[in-house]
């Protein structure tokens, strides 16, 4: 067997997590659990409100780390005021742009897609529609097919758009990921030697939940708006004589 297998066939001797989680300020659930049908092992739902229509993200076995918790991390930090555009991101990043409505790293290997919510194809990025997003990783692609796939994930039209664009700016990252020699989520990455210990890629990852923490404190901290009540009609009837 090929190591590390595609996304929708993980060996047979291990098995595939279950587990769940909510993030108490957004109303959205998260849980671990393999999807045949999908290849899918981690799945973030949030419900809809009054306000809100609910959505739907999904994500393979091998996502890295750091990529899903860019997402949650801006899942339980305020919204930013401007939208927001993983476009410019993916050029500063140096990735190839498709006017059509994709994106694919250079070197090859990663690639983005806005899809329309029915139908196949993409959806040019100049136009404004509600769109599906695909995410493919693929290890060792050649110049004419592309090699086994890695992970996937895919956000449904309704996922807000700086979720995304957490998740796609984090991917088109250059900086290298802090992983063991030989680890299965290494792929056919170039290994270099890191700079920092052990014990301060801990200290780094206990500063960001640290800083999260204080995020998630604040939000929920502020009041919420209170409307106020509509002021009784003061003007007298005239009386009858």
């Amino acid at each position: 067997m090929a190591w590390p297998p595609p996304d929708g066939d993980p060996p047979p001797t291990r098995s595939a997590p279950r587990s769940s989680c909510a993030a108490p300020i957004s109303g959205t659930a998260c849980s671990s659990t393999r999807s045949p049908a999908t290849s899918a092992w981690w799945r973030l739902r949030a419900e809809p409100t009054g306000s809100e229509p609910g959505w739907y993200a999904e994500f393979g076995e091998l996502v890295p780390a750091e990529v899903l918790a860019a997402l949650t991390d801006a899942l339980v930090a305020p919204a930013p005021a401007e939208p927001a555009n993983p476009l410019p991101g993916l050029e500063a990043a140096d990735w190839l742009i498709d006017g059509r409505g994709a994106a694919a790293s250079d070197p090859p290997g990663c690639r983005v897609e806005r899809r329309p919510e029915k139908g196949d194809g993409t959806v040019p990025w100049r136009e404004p529609d509600r769109t599906s997003w695909h995410i493919e990783v693929r290890d060792h692609p050649g110049p004419s097919a592309a090699g086994p796939r890695i992970w996937h994930a895919w956000c449904d039209g309704n996922t807000p758009e700086h979720l995304v664009t957490a998740f796609i700016t984090t991917l088109a990252d250059r900086a290298p990921l802090q992983r063991g020699m030989y680890h299965r989520t290494a792929h056919g990455a170039v290994h270099k030697p890191s700079p920092l210990t052990p014990e301060q890629v801990v200290e780094a990852h206990a500063a960001r939940l640290a800083g999260i923490r204080r995020q998630a404190r604040g939000v929920r901290r502020q009041p919420e708006a209170v409307t106020p009540p509509a002021k009784e009609n003061t003007t007298r009837s005239t009386a009858r004589r």
